[in-house]
């Protein structure tokens, strides 16, 4: 059967439709019969080819996402049917519409075949109610209780990369294995409840003031949600960060008690700690203090202030250097150096982080000049830049790096650039195409931290994947951390890319990485540049 007709037996409808709604290709939708457009009718509109209502919320959608620079959905009922729209932007007048029938998910039959069940969360309105009365309970007896939220961490990106149904059906899973899995500790104090309170947050009552009793309760908590969620076979991985704020010792208001467990765990998150975090009061000066650092930053990047330390990426066979990879360095004049993890969380809040990326990326030329003056090492060594995610996901990226490329400051063929895994799934790998023509070298980072994309890693044009430091320096002494190792690197070596390890510091780990048929890293091993 030829490949076209292959094509149109797909049940999905995609459709490529311009800004005024202008239909300009189209493929599949054998699973929509009934909103199916003429095939290569590249002169049919919205309009021409649905209902009214239909067409203007599809135009609707594709607009928004043009202008928003980011996927919307809806669902929609038509022909007695209901069907479900997502539009992802392709550039600044058209955007891809995949459009396909709602089907209702089977229920998950786990808890019912381990004779458990989950009891359910509440919605944020029952939640509000719940904790009200818990408060005025606990006045009443004259004891207290303690309010956390946990912001889990992966679930907007699994909405913004894959969908949003998905992303709820995750989020729905690890809340009832929650449930399942506190309550094995039902008969013991202290009691509690939980409630979803947004997308990825969840806040949980623990009826105690006992600081050990609430942590064990919250880290409890917080391990499960660690636990990879599986659903559909595909495994995904959050990241909890919890806060804590205790009735009576920081706030006698649901309001402002909720708002101090917030504020506990958005201090959690800045510093990507797994503890649980109590409320107190520096947290608030915390707060102003990173206005200052947020001010700050604009004009150290206004000033090209923030620049690169440089590792060296070897050969762990040879020991032959192979790349510097660059990674941003804030040396602020009075506060000393300045960490990665605080001004990156930051930037990426306050919006600078494009900013922050282009300003590094007009940095590389100098230091390449002085690295290959400074080093006797072959001219092949390339320079390794990791642009930040809201840069990659920038629809001028592209722009950027062959304006860059178009100054003849790096040849391109001794530029590395280094592309997180989540962030590399937010593009399509077409768009990596151009850089594999000019001899780029493309590294995909953090392999395995949050989730895979196998179906990306084997389209796109890349050179290596590169494991999580994190997998890497526990290989010795982790069972698991050796096998998601060795499955990283067959993966890479599989598609025929070159699997990298950061983090090698000592021989023992090198050694250990060769075996497994990693042939290059970076680490204390090695000599600084």
């Amino acid at each position: 059967m030829p490949a076209n007709a292959l094509v149109q037996l797909l049940p999905d409808l995609v459709l490529l439709v311009r800004r005024d709604g202008v239909i300009l290709a189209r493929a599949g939708g054998s699973g929509v019969v009934g909103l199916n457009v003429r095939t290569n009718a590249s002169a049919d509109t919205l309009e021409t080819a649905w209902p009214e209502a239909t067409a203007a919320l599809i135009k609707q959608l594709v607009r928004k996402a043009i202008t928003g620079r980011m996927p919307t959905e809806a669902q929609f009922p038509e022909g007695g049917k209901q069907y479900e729209a997502r539009v992802t932007p392709q550039g600044p007048d058209r955007a891809i519409c995949l459009i396909r029938p709602v089907i209702a998910s089977p229920q998950d039959d786990s808890a019912d075949a381990t004779g458990e069940r989950a009891r359910p969360e509440l919605d944020r309105r029952g939640f509000m109610h719940r904790l009200k009365e818990s408060m005025a309970m606990a006045a009443l007896r004259e004891k207290s209780i303690a309010v956390a939220v946990v912001y889990v961490d992966g679930i907007p990106d699994i909405a913004q990369f894959i969908t949003a149904k998905i992303s709820e059906q995750v989020m729905s899973l690890a809340i009832m294995r929650l449930a399942v899995t506190m309550g094995d500790g039902a008969s013991s104090n202290p009691k509690w409840y939980l409630g979803q309170l947004g997308e990825n947050v969840v806040a949980l009552v623990v009826e105690s003031s006992d600081r050990d009793a609430v942590d064990v309760c919250v880290s409890r908590a917080c391990e499960s949600l660690r636990e990879p969620v599986r659903l559909n076979g595909t495994e995904f991985r959050l990241v909890p960060y919890a806060g804590v704020a205790i009735l009576g010792l920081d706030s006698p208001s649901h309001k402002t008690l909720l708002d101090h467990a917030r504020d506990a765990a958005a201090e959690a998150r800045r510093t990507a700690s797994n503890r649980v975090f109590f409320f107190s009061d520096t947290m608030q000066l915390k707060s102003l203090a990173r206005l200052d650092v947020a001010r700050e930053l604009r004009g150290a990047i206004a000033n090209g202030d923030i620049g690169f330390r440089y590792v060296g990426r070897h050969d762990l066979t040879t020991g032959r250097l192979a790349a510097w990879v660059g990674y941003l360095r804030w040396q602020h004049p009075l506060r000393g150096e300045i960490r990665p993890s605080e001004f990156l969380r930051v930037a990426e809040t306050t919006g600078l982080a494009m900013s922050l990326s282009r300003s590094a990326l007009s940095q590389l030329p100098a230091d390449f000049a002085r690295l290959s003056a400074q080093s006797d090492a072959d001219a092949d060594v390339r320079i390794s830049f990791g642009a930040l995610r809201d840069h990659i996901l920038h629809e001028d990226f592209v722009i950027d790096i062959e304006t860059f490329l178009a100054e003849g400051h790096i040849p391109a063929e001794r530029l590395e650039l280094r592309i997180s895994e989540k962030s590399f799934v937010g593009r399509s790998p077409d768009d990596f195409h151009t850089f594999q023509r000019r001899n780029i070298q493309l590294v995909v980072d953090e392999i395995a931290r949050d989730m895979g994309s196998l179906p990306w890693l084997a389209r796109a044009p890349i050179w290596g994947l590169q494991l999580d430091r994190a997998w890497v320096t526990s290989l010795l002494t982790d069972d698991v951390a050796r096998k998601v190792c060795r499955a990283g690197i067959s993966v890479a070596t599989s598609l025929g890319l070159t699997p990298i390890a950061i983090g090698v510091d000592t021989s023992e780990l090198r050694d250990a990485l060769l075996s497994l048929g990693c042939k290059h890293g970076s680490g204390d091993l090695y000599a600084r540049i």
